[in-house]
């Protein structure tokens, strides 16, 4: 017989329709699909210009390339067997940092630098050592700022670690999945525990002390023993956090997933219970519950950002970086400033060519008007705090009688999983598999276009 408690939770949450609903991650607001043109090349150069001199940002940098390409990712990568393509792109992304030297005022730092893909350890040490040192020279690290690359454990040797170290990395990312050999074939991620063991170890004894790791649930013919075997492995190498990130199987936006095949998929409800056995693995495990797909150790900075009330949302997720500026590099990056979003052209050869003219390739984008930064703060402290405050909602300048009617709208539409009263909205426990639904609820722009992920 089933647990009759989670029975009840499943029937409480398919009464307000999660396991059918597919609503945005709420990585921005708006979301990336409500981007269009008007956001150009000239308006990036003036929103950099416009950064406060001596001030700290944060920095991403996009490297679209893989050695193979894992069907389950519907990131914008492209495969190479030659390392020439990768040579020429970390070339442009030299020219492109001198870009940007050209316009970013004096004396500004990097409270973060994120080197992201893609894999950028397909990157020789010597390009690692150019690219870190050419990003270094125009902005420096910050006091306590944090360096993080994403390795994959696959396509990662000793030379590169020494270089990405060499150069301040001091956060390594490693992609997981999950460690069940039938699954990874599925998905086209082949990548054994031990092999996985010992590139954690050569980072470790390269003095990396903070270690990020991604698995995912909701994978074909995931079961809960196979991810609770996953998870115990992934917790052996205890890992500062851990990111328990639900598949997205979204085959028409991302051809490869097509290789999945879409009937071995949980249902739903086994995603929920898939979700719900990985996340109580954890929090035994001592890890803090951070939003509504992290788990953090109680001495990790996120740990301590979700404690304080100083969570942010990102497109990578959650972070404890509250810098008011994120500037992307490499095709396809978002940047994220004061003023709004832009975004780089996706190709590869679109952008480059733009590079080369000496201007930025931002081709399109959003600027903040009315609302938006209003509901972007309401959703973005749902999605990290389950909860936001009537006080904090009075800095953005929105009169106070049509912001209670945003809030009684919305709880009055999730009866008995939220709550509203003098001083917050509040999602309660039984209501967190939801906040991406109550999230959209202060959403003001049509989603009907855009094809979302699954709400669990």
């Amino acid at each position: 017989m089933g647990d009759p408690n989670r029975m009840n939770t499943h029937s409480q949450l398919a009464a307000f329709g999660l396991f059918d609903a597919r609503v945005p991650r709420y990585t921005s607001y708006p979301t990336a699909p409500q981007f269009a043109g008007g956001v150009g090349p000239v308006t990036f150069a003036n929103w950099i210009e416009a950064i406060p001199a001596h001030s700290s940002i944060s920095l991403y940098l996009h490297v679209p390339f893989c050695r193979r390409l894992c069907w389950f990712c519907a990131c914008r990568t492209q495969g190479t067997s030659s390392d020439d393509p990768v040579i020429a792109y970390a070339k442009m992304l030299q020219a492109e940092i001198a870009l940007l030297a050209r316009h970013l005022p004096e004396g500004v730092t990097l409270s973060r630098l994120h080197l992201g893909g893609g894999t950028p350890t397909l990157l020789a040490p010597g390009l690692i050592r150019d690219l870190a040192g050419a990003i270094l020279d125009v902005a420096p690290l910050a006091e306590g700022a944090e360096f993080s690359v994403e390795i994959d454990p696959n396509e990662v040797d000793a030379a590169r670690l020494d270089a990405l170290t060499a150069a301040g990395m001091n956060r390594a990312s490693i992609g997981v999945q999950d460690f069940d050999p039938e699954i990874q074939k599925i998905i086209g991620r082949e990548q054994s525990f031990e092999l996985t063991r010992n590139v954690v170890e050569m980072i470790r004894a390269r003095g990396v002390t903070s270690l990020n790791a991604d698995i995912l649930f909701g994978l074909p013919h995931q079961t809960q023993a196979r991810i609770a075997d996953s998870v115990g492995k992934l917790l052996s190498f205890s890992p500062d956090r851990v990111a328990l990130y639900g598949y997205a199987h979204v085959p028409w936006m991302s051809r490869r997933q097509q290789m999945i095949p879409s009937d071995a998929m949980p249902t739903p409800e086994e995603r929920l219970d898939l979700y719900e056995v990985a996340k109580e693995m954890f929090v035994a495990d001592g890890y803090d519950e951070i939003g509504i797909d992290h788990f953090a150790k109680p001495s990790d900075g996120m740990a301590i950002a979700a404690r304080t009330g100083h969570l942010r949302r990102n497109f990578q997720g959650y972070t404890d970086d509250t810098a008011q500026t994120l500037v992307g590099l490499g095709a396809s990056s978002i940047s994220r400033f004061p003023q709004g979003f832009a975004q780089n052209a996706s190709g590869t050869s679109e952008h480059t060519h733009a590079i080369r003219e000496g201007r930025f390739s931002t081709h399109r984008g959003h600027v903040f008007t009315g609302e938006d930064q209003l509901r972007g703060r309401i959703i973005e402290a749902l999605m990290c705090d389950f909860r936001v405050g009537r006080a904090e909602l009075a800095d953005f300048g929105i009169e106070a009688d049509k912001v209670d009617a945003m809030l009684i709208k919305v709880a009055e539409v999730f009866p008995g999983v939220v709550t509203l009263d003098e001083t917050a909205l509040t999602i309660l426990p039984q209501g967190r598999p939801l906040a991406r639904m109550i999230a959209r609820g202060f959403d003001a722009y049509d989603q009907g276009k855009a094809k979302h992920s699954a709400a669990i």
